[in-house]
């Protein structure tokens, strides 16, 4: 994407300048929504608040700017609801809250493990999977926030160009060091559709540093987040975030209301034997919350985690999920360690051993084969129709 020099917004002396790319000016001269994303973190009030006199000076008119929030429910910060509405207050925009109508994140964790137990009892997949999003799965950030704002915005702004202002930062992480200034977005409404409606992304605090950001909110009087000011916390995110620092983790352990989240995160980790993050438990971060009883089925979890990863060490690594799963029918002795495998781990979670012998297993993966190649040529046949 094509950036412009940068552009000197914000009257404060704290203030770095921000990028106004020339595709989005050309958008806001010809009066284009700008949808302010707020998580009541940080970056994305400085994002507000530096872009606003950015408009102001291009003469896009005040009614043509609103904020949305996509409200995590239990995963959020109890304080989270009141500081995106105050933001939202003090910029003087109306604000629109979100939510996933099918369960917050919490809900999304437990039904992501308790359907990763109906496929594995199915041997419908090789490895038992835990409940939780990651780095490289991020379904909490695409499915509670983009999948909920996205389609809303494109609804409730039908026919118009929609800017939405995030604020992120190149600093942040390895990930978002290649974000782009802006982007064009075709997720939720193609550019050219029949309704003419059309979304861009604008990042305008890409380059600031987290001390910019800071002394941003300080020196113009923005409204910061309890997590910051209160309990020490770097980032905004959820109350305890899969991507979060062991310090921000113990910062939120700190806030007696993050306490019931808290329990119930353990509980999920010590249910599943999946810890919070890669290789640590969120249980560890303030075990001085844990019951006894809880404290001692974690420690049993840990131990049946390690257990877990051994068995499914056993199993044909070839035979691992990848796409167009299964690749071929185990040998005899495959579908035997197979079978050894996945033995113990169903009784832990109380599942039915539907394939117990290696022969069974056997004949579910030739099953499972020709059932993907029926659905292939079903697929095939309805192109060739269309065609």
């Amino acid at each position: 994407m094509r950036a412009t020099a940068p552009v000197k917004t914000c009257a404060s002396p704290a203030a770095p300048p921000i990028k106004l790319p020339r595709e989005i000016e050309v958008a806001l001269r010809a009066g284009a929504w700008a949808v302010f994303n707020l998580s009541g973190g940080k970056d994305s009030s400085a994002a507000l608040f530096a872009a606003m006199p950015v408009l102001d000076a291009l003469g896009h008119p005040r009614e043509r700017r609103i904020a949305v929030h996509a409200d995590l429910g239990r995963a959020e910060w109890d304080s989270t609801p009141a500081t995106v509405k105050a933001i939202a207050a003090r910029a003087e925009i109306p604000l629109a809250i979100r939510r996933r109508q099918s369960g917050d994140l919490f809900e999304r964790w437990n039904q992501r493990f308790a359907a990763g137990k109906v496929r594995y009892e199915e041997l419908a997949t090789y490895n038992l999977i835990g409940p939780w999003s990651s780095a490289s799965l991020r379904f909490c950030t695409s499915e509670q926030k983009a999948q909920v704002i996205g389609p809303y915005l494109a609804r409730h702004l039908a026919g118009e160009i929609i800017i939405q202002v995030i604020g992120i930062r190149r600093d942040e992480s390895s990930a978002r060091s290649v974000a782009p200034d802006w982007k064009r977005d075709t997720r939720f409404a193609a550019n050219g559709n029949r309704a003419g409606t059309s979304m861009l992304v604008w990042h305008p605090v890409i380059d600031w540093s987290s001390d910019d950001v800071f002394a941003f909110h300080d020196a113009n009087d923005v409204p910061l987040h309890e997590a910051y000011t209160q309990y020490g916390s770097t980032r905004l995110s959820c109350r305890y975030c899969v991507l979060q620092s062991l310090a921000d983790q113990r910062a939120s352990a700190s806030c007696h209301s993050n306490h019931e989240a808290f329990i119930h995160l353990v509980e999920l980790e010590a249910r599943s034997t999946f810890s919070f993050q890669p290789g640590r438990w969120l249980a560890d971060t303030a075990p001085h919350l844990l019951t006894p009883g809880l404290a001692a089925d974690v420690a049993r979890a840990k131990h049946d985690a390690v257990q877990r990863r051994q068995l499914e060490a056993t199993m044909p690594r070839d035979l691992r999920f990848q796409r167009g799963w299964p690749p071929r029918v185990p040998t005899s002795a495959e579908a035997d360690a197979i079978a050894a495998a996945r033995r113990p781990l169903l009784q832990r979670h109380g599942l039915e051993n539907r394939f117990p012998a290696g022969r069974a297993v056997q004949d579910r993966f030739a099953e499972l084969i020709a059932l993907r190649r029926l659905t292939a040529g079903v697929a095939h046949q309805k192109q060739e129709t269309c065609a």
